[in-house]
């Protein structure tokens, strides 16, 4: 599979992340291509909450994540990664993921990336915010520890769920099966997410970015601040605290 766009550069996107030195296909720049894109590009909805249905065009999403400096949601800032795997040589290829941090059944309008390296396949993803992944996980189950984090993944009726372990207790974040599903499929999920009112897109303004010890969570006037494991919570400004801690200005519609 293959995701490119006519004004993709490789450089734009490492200087984007920060990324330095060499790129090859292996899992240490497929390691350091997730980590650095984590703690660079912020996961957002501002486009969704200003009124609009983000576009899927790749050239559009390279103009706003590369050309603008914006974030984006799970298709804009994973279809950015995806675009650097492709340059670089990985195989890989998207999959749907199920969402399960809300109360009822959600189809699967999640979007992640499974790569194929060394002989493995790992689950990447940089377009979950909350308390997502923070390298690439092996897909097996298991329990893993990344960055202080600690994860598990288990086969549940033909999905590996993958939990996280949140101020002490395990929180199930989404669910996927191995089954490639071409760029296209997820055009109805994108409208759903951007327009459908049970959605938190919809419902929450929303600003996550990780950092190197830690993860910063912004939904509304709430933000949480973690730390090696400390969390501070703190009642801000939402447009005050957008620009201070993800140097992100509000969506403009014009």
């Amino acid at each position: 599979m293959k995701m490119t766009a006519s004004n993709f550069n490789l450089t734009d996107y490492l200087s984007r992340i920060g990324f330095e030195g060499d790129v090859h296909n292996d899992v240490a720049t497929l390691t350091q291509l997730m980590q650095r894109q984590l703690r660079s590009i912020p996961f957002e909805n501002t486009e969704v909450q200003a009124g609009r249905i983000p576009s899927l065009v790749p050239e559009d999403i390279v103009n706003k994540v590369l050309g603008r400096g914006r974030g984006g949601y799970c298709y804009e800032i994973n279809g950015v990664f995806a675009m650097a795997l492709t340059a670089i040589g990985f195989k890989w290829y998207f999959a749907g993921a199920r969402p399960m941090f809300y109360p009822m059944r959600r189809p699967k309008t999640h979007m992640v990336v499974i790569v194929k390296c060394e002989g493995r396949e790992y689950l990447c993803d940089t377009g979950f915010g909350g308390y997502a992944l923070r390298v690439p996980m092996v897909i097996e189950e298991g329990e893993v520890t990344q960055d202080g984090d600690r994860f598990r993944m288990e086969l549940i009726e033909g999905e590996y769920v993958v939990s996280s372990l949140v101020q002490g207790e395990w929180q199930r974040q989404y669910g996927f099966a191995l089954q490639p599903q071409e760029w296209i499929e997820f055009s109805l999920a994108n409208y759903f997410n951007a327009t459908h009112p049970d959605t938190i897109f919809t419902q929450k303004k929303l600003a996550i970015m990780q950092t190197p010890n830690g993860r910063k969570i912004l939904v509304d006037n709430e933000l949480k601040l973690i730390e090696e494991g400390k969390l501070d919570v703190l009642e801000v400004d939402y447009e005050t605290a957008l620009k201070e801690y993800f140097r992100l200005e509000l969506f403009k519609t014009s």
